[in-house]
């Protein structure tokens, strides 16, 4: 295996539709020197910007598990693109929610920083963000989400109680990627791509044209460009 850094922008795309897109298309390449358990990374380059991409690490002990791996072999920013369910907001699905908050409702964070109600996105990223993404007409809001590890234990009063607190989503990792970050000084960004109302109709997970591909690439661009300047 080469001794090949990735691209200084890498992404966590836990549904794999990224991954599988760039496979059967053939619009990317399998990266030679990216060794990490149980995955691969496909490299496409988006606007100039070449992008490395890291599919089905779902969870949030395996999404940081990636995470790491991806700081000590050259990335300079880690995006999280999850699909995820709307709890509340009146937007129509499928779009995207920049995490501010995430919930922490799942055990890995408190390895990572003292036990305690929110994970956050540092407040220097979040500050350059916040003009990213309406130059672009890519719809994105800014929320807070509930991270869990038991996606079948949301239960009717917990999801009560999420939306009473204006909690926008539920998903898996956000909360423990950003503690990871916190801990260990790294750039990281999380964003839910809500595609459903909680599973409740049969298109709920449907995200539109292409899998939602072209729209999730060009959100990581915004959000790389943004953080790092441009390529």
């Amino acid at each position: 295996m080469p001794d090949k850094p990735v691209p200084a922008v890498c992404v966590l795309d836990p549904d794999g539709d990224v991954v599988r897109h760039l496979a059967r298309a053939g619009t990317g390449y399998r990266h030679p020197g990216w060794a990490c358990y149980h995955t691969e990374m496909w490299v496409v380059e988006v606007d100039g910007l070449e992008i490395g991409v890291v599919g089905m690490a779902v969870g949030a002990p395996f999404a940081v598990l990636v995470a790491e791996q991806l700081a000590v072999s050259g990335a300079a920013l880690v995006v999280s693109i999850t699909s995820a369910g709307r709890i509340s907001g009146n937007e129509t699905p499928p779009y995207f929610v920049l995490i501010e908050r995430a919930l922490r409702d799942e055990g890995t964070s408190a390895h990572y920083v003292a036990p305690g109600e929110w994970s956050y996105l540092a407040a220097g990223l979040k500050d350059k963000l916040r003009n990213a993404f309406g130059q672009n007409g890519i719809y994105v809001v800014t929320g807070s989400s509930w991270t869990t590890d038991a996606p079948y234990r949301e239960t009717a009063l917990a999801i009560k109680e999420a939306k009473r607190r204006g909690i926008a989503c539920v998903e898996m990792e956000a909360a423990a990627l950003y503690a990871y970050a916190a801990a260990a000084g790294r750039n990281v960004v999380c964003l839910a791509h809500i595609t459903n109302t909680m599973a409740v109709d049969g298109d709920d997970f449907e995200k539109g044209s292409d899998n939602g591909v072209n729209v999730s690439l060009a959100v990581v661009s915004a959000v790389a460009t943004a953080i790092l300047g441009s390529p």
